[in-house]
């Protein structure tokens, strides 16, 4: 089963969850929950699993749990794949 690693740039506290757009090797998405006690990292990991089509399970986090730049793992697709997929 392929699976690939994404770096991300997180904004928490935003109006709603949205990919904004790739910088560079990095995803800016914004989250709209607040950082606190891992409540944006969860809604984050679920909103990529969702915007993915994979189950939750499929996304964890790999780096940066208390920071803005994080990079994630998604078992079930390879980078083309979630990079098309989060580009539309």
């Amino acid at each position: 089963m392929p699976d690939c690693t994404l770096e991300l740039k997180v904004i928490p506290n935003a109006p709603r969850n949205e990919v904004v757009g790739w910088l560079g090797t990095a995803l800016k998405v914004k989250i709209h929950a607040p950082a606190l006690e891992g409540r944006a990292n969860d809604e984050l990991l679920d909103f990529l699993a969702e915007t993915l089509g994979l189950p939750r399970r499929s996304v964890t986090l790999v780096r940066g749990d208390k920071s803005r730049q994080k990079v994630v793992r998604i078992a079930g697709l390879d980078a083309a794949a979630v990079r098309a997929q989060l580009s539309r």
